[in-house]
């Protein structure tokens, strides 16, 4: 049993705006979600995980929009029964996502390479055990934009399950005047989604190997990023 958070380092919880303004976003999200035209890239099939695959989601930090929703869509609602715990901020801001996750039936945990980190990374591979896949965003929570930090490729030595980058390309969207470009799609838009070929980071590698690996994901999702 680990030991108790302190209160400079526990998770802050959302307030009761923050409460409320979860719920109008998974309101809203869940509505837009049924508007839009969703397809394959030509080739992604081929990675789409089967029925008892777990596996880690690596997706960039400004496509959360719509993270959720797809794994909804292709995993979910396909094989029933299928779980997912997310990494999320531990900042007041993460505490408003973490409730959007708990809308959308998602586990959140809580952390960043600033706070919480070793316990963050011992809650994924706890989750890992109980069977959950996982969601990471690589660049996340502050950047730089498409960008991957070696504490995803960690979690990935640590849980034994391999990587599985994502994307998708938005027709119609606003993009965000922020450190991401957050992207929101716009009703009736077309979601074009694709995926790389997973990566699966070796237990006993040490630093020059995460290096490797991080450069690796990289790539991958730059070569399925078109925005």
């Amino acid at each position: 049993m680990s030991a108790p958070s302190s209160p400079s380092s526990a998770p802050r919880p959302a307030t009761r705006s923050g409460r409320i303004a979860a719920r109008l976003i998974w309101f809203l999200a869940s509505l837009l979600s049924l508007t839009l035209r969703w397809r394959w890239v030509a080739g992604s099939e081929r990675w789409r995980p089967g029925p008892s695959d777990q596996f880690i989601v690596a997706i960039w930090h400004n496509r959360l929009a719509l993270s959720l929703p797809l794994y909804h869509r292709y995993v979910t609602r396909p094989f029933p029964g299928r779980r997912l715990a997310a990494l999320v901020s531990a900042s007041r801001d993460g505490g408003m996502l973490a409730r959007v996750l708990e809308l959308f039936r998602v586990h959140p945990i809580r952390g960043s390479s600033s706070r919480r980190g070793a316990q963050a990374l011992r809650e994924l591979v706890a989750a890992a055990g109980e069977g959950y896949d996982l969601a990471v965003t690589p660049d996340g929570p502050r950047g730089p934009r498409y960008e991957v930090q070696e504490g995803v490729i960690l979690a990935a030595q640590l849980t034994g399950l391999p990587l599985l980058p994502v994307s998708y390309r938005l027709g119609w969207k606003v993009t965000l005047n922020s450190w991401d470009r957050f992207q929101i799609p716009l009703p009736f838009s077309t979601v074009e989604v694709e995926l790389a070929e997973p990566l699966r980071a070796g237990r006993e590698g040490g630093a020059d190997a995460r290096q490797v690996w991080r450069q690796t994901l990289e790539d991958r999702l730059r070569s399925i990023t078109r925005d």
